[in-house]
């Protein structure tokens, strides 16, 4: 009988025909390089506010100001703010999920084990900030796209592994005996 691989009296792997725990390898969102538009337009709103603010001729009042202000402050920086936050990201040691909408939640996945491509592309604006655009196709699924992923190398070489040890544990899976050990 095999006993499993251990690190420091951890196992480093399950025993064979054991399913895996699955694991949090990183949450993140999309960089949030345009939002840097929404905080130009908030200082200009706030400043133009402050400006104008009891210096405006008589038939316009500083309720309308004031309003046009929000308005803008509204569509231009909350709006663009939440749509933002409402996207998400996360890689497991299973599978990577995409959240995204506002009122409707969707969500879409797309499992290691069934192994997929990974596309990166970095254009030039992307390659100053530091981010890049991924996606994941695996033939069958509509392609799984993540826009302007920060550390977008770091994350490129998470998925790959994760896509070899997932591989690797289907495999050694399928290979074993009834009882979990090959041979048997």
């Amino acid at each position: 009988m095999t006993q499993p691989v251990t690190l420091g009296g951890r196992p480093t792997m399950p025993p064979p025909g054991v399913p895996t725990e699955e694991l949090l390898i990183a949450r993140f969102r999309a960089h949030a390089r345009r939002l840097s538009w929404s905080a130009l337009v908030l200082i200009a709103a706030f400043g133009a506010t402050a400006y104008f603010y009891d210096n405006l001729p008589s038939p316009f009042e500083n309720w309308m100001l004031l309003a046009a202000a929000g308005a803008l402050v509204l569509l231009l920086v909350i709006v663009p703010y939440v749509v933002w936050y409402s996207r998400s990201v996360t890689v497991t040691t299973r599978r990577v999920i995409v959240n995204h909408g506002i009122g409707a939640r969707n969500r879409q996945e797309m499992s290691h084990a069934r192994g997929y491509t990974i596309g990166v592309r970095r254009g030039v604006l992307q390659r100053m900030w530091g981010v890049g655009t991924i996606t994941l196709s695996n033939g069958v699924d509509a392609p799984l796209r993540l826009a302007n992923v920060p550390n977008v190398t770091l994350v490129h070489e998470a998925l790959a592994d994760q896509i070899e040890v997932s591989q690797i544990l289907a495999h050694r899976d399928a290979q074993s005996g009834p009882d979990g050990y090959p041979g048997s």
